[in-house]
């Protein structure tokens, strides 16, 4: 499989493709393993999103996609998810973005076991990358796209590649996010030793550490404004250059990608509970998770792995604040997942009316049975008198 020029060695072994490769220049784009058939990919049975599914699909929310463009020729998005107009970028070389968002909102397709988080979700894609760079692009092209998604009023704001630098405009952008009232998602996903991403660090940013199928930390980014972490190895998502198919690539392993999944199920969050803000959103998502085997905050793992089911039906209290504005001391609330849904009145009583059916249907058989076998025997049935 063949790929751009321009990407890193980093960035190839991201997308599976052997580091050897990395010495020789491609010119072609990005293209797909196939169309993925196998079991469940484990980092969807870990979000396991069909769950929240009949509580929401994430309907009427706008998750932007901040990175290389989204292919909007691969057919597992639904006609008319990928919005269009200015700023906004259906092709994508590099395949990254394209990953990104199908973990987002890929639709569930018989062809394949794979499905995105939050399906009924659109998706704003926009490149502010110049090439493929694995360490990202300018922190000030990567302000201007964060602006042009809050133009265009994404409730979502995924940053599917950050950059490695800050830089003052970048600040002011996230700034400006957080006042329209936007969750803005980055992946911790700097690969040297204490470095840090941008916008990830940025205070108010979600920031989405990653982990693999054993639960262990795969990115080098650690420190305290890691919030929570999701799947980010051996993934299976939506493949750029796949000319009108439903087609994949596996195994991916990126920790860049484990801010996607995050970015599905704040979605599926805002569509339940319209009423909250981005705030609000980022600490139930850091409240909800499941916590560290220490207890309190892991610099790889956040507050802990997203729970997508605790953080779209818990009830939380009107005030409760995020972990880390929690005093030692003080106890964090207890987060209770509500159940199941109950199964419909209208269910209970078919379901009741037809194991009476099949209970009076055997009881008829077995009489018709012996009602037979006796009249073989020439039974009678005796006389009784007072």
């Amino acid at each position: 499989m063949r790929f751009p020029a321009a990407l890193a060695v980093a960035g190839l072994v991201a997308l599976g493709l052997p580091v050897s490769a990395a010495a020789a220049p491609q010119a072609q784009c990005a293209n797909p393993s196939g169309t993925y058939s196998g079991a469940v990919p484990w980092g969807q049975r870990l979000v396991d999103p069909a769950r929240l599914w009949p509580l929401t699909r994430g309907d009427g929310q706008l998750v932007a996609v901040l990175g290389t463009g989204v292919d909007g020729r691969n057919s597992q998005f639904a006609p008319g998810q990928l919005e269009g107009g200015a700023g906004t970028e259906r092709t994508d070389c590099d395949g990254r973005g394209t990953i990104a968002a199908g973990i987002v909102g890929a639709q569930p397709d018989p062809s394949t076991t794979f499905a995105g988080v939050a399906p009924g979700a659109h998706l704003l894609p926009i490149r502010y990358l110049n090439g493929s760079s694995s360490d990202g692009g300018d922190p000030g092209a990567l302000a201007g796209a964060i602006d042009t998604a809050v133009n265009r009023h994404a409730g979502v704001i995924l940053v599917a590649v950050p950059a490695a630098f800050d830089s003052p405009a970048l600040s002011e952008a996230v700034t400006r996010a957080r006042s329209a009232g936007a969750v803005v998602v980055s992946a911790a996903s700097a690969t040297q030793q204490g470095a840090r991403t941008y916008p990830t660090a940025t205070s108010g940013v979600l920031a989405v550490g990653s982990v693999n199928p054993a639960g262990e930390p795969v990115q080098t980014e650690a420190g305290d404004h890691v919030g929570v972490a999701a799947p980010g190895a051996e993934l299976v998502s939506t493949s750029a250059g796949a000319n009108g198919a439903v087609a994949h690539r596996w195994p991916v392993t990126d920790p860049g990608l484990a801010a996607a999944y995050v970015a599905g199920v704040a979605a599926l969050v805002r569509a339940y509970h319209p009423g909250l803000t981005g705030d609000q959103v980022v600490t139930r998502l850091t409240l909800t998770a499941h916590r560290p085997p220490s207890g309190g905050h892991d610099p790889r793992l956040g507050w802990g792995v997203l729970d997508a089911y605790a953080a779209v039906s818990s009830t939380l209290p009107a005030d409760v604040s995020p972990p880390g504005a929690v005093p030692a001391a003080v106890p964090v609330p207890a987060v209770v997942p509500a159940a199941a849904p109950a199964r419909r009145p209208s269910d209970v009583t078919a379901g009741t009316i037809a194991l009476a059916g099949v209970a009076l249907a055997a009881a008829a058989g077995v009489t018709v049975a012996a009602v037979r076998r006796a009249r073989r025997r020439h039974w009678r049935p005796s006389r009784f008198t007072a």
